[in-house]
């Protein structure tokens, strides 16, 4: 089985015995270094990275082929990719990156298949007279709209 292929299938193995953690992101190197980015509906521990790691590991033969594997968990500075990361951050503020540069920042407020929603919050000029009137809307956005979305982080 090709090293690619068979690294592939170990992680799915790994993520089938896991159901509550899912995979953002795998990539290989040139020099087959292998960076795997894991996620999960209740976070990701040490443990859980440990055991990923070995689940790959103890399952290749590096002598057959040598490579350095390096497991970790989604950060906070790492976009949203996936539907189910976007639903674990529910009722949190994130801004979302359009195709055409421009952007936008609500509270996630729902989830599904095809789309995110957004209450969107903020100030504008009364139609009549002196002021400003705050404004809630919400807004709906296609998963196909999002060139990148994070978690915006306040202290």
């Amino acid at each position: 089985m090709e090293f690619r292929k068979k690294i592939e299938a170990l992680l799915n193995e790994f993520l089938e015995t896991r159901a509550d953690l899912f995979l953002v992101d795998l990539k290989f190197s040139s020099g087959d270094d292998i960076t795997v980015i894991l996620d999960g509906d209740n976070g990701v521990s040490l443990q859980d990275c440990l055991d990923a790691s070995r689940a790959i590991e103890f399952n290749m033969d590096r002598e057959e082929h040598d490579f350095s594997l390096q497991v970790m968990s989604a950060g906070l500075s790492e976009p949203l990719s996936n539907p189910r990361q976007f639903n674990k951050n529910i009722g949190r503020e994130i801004e979302v990156l359009f195709e055409d540069s421009s952007k936008i920042e609500g509270e996630l407020s729902k989830v599904d298949d095809e789309k995110i929603t957004l209450v969107l919050r903020y100030r504008k000029p009364k139609e009549v007279g002196k002021g400003k009137v705050d404004v809630v809307e919400e807004k709906e956005i296609p998963y196909a709209a999002i060139k990148k979305a994070l978690v915006v982080i306040k202290f």
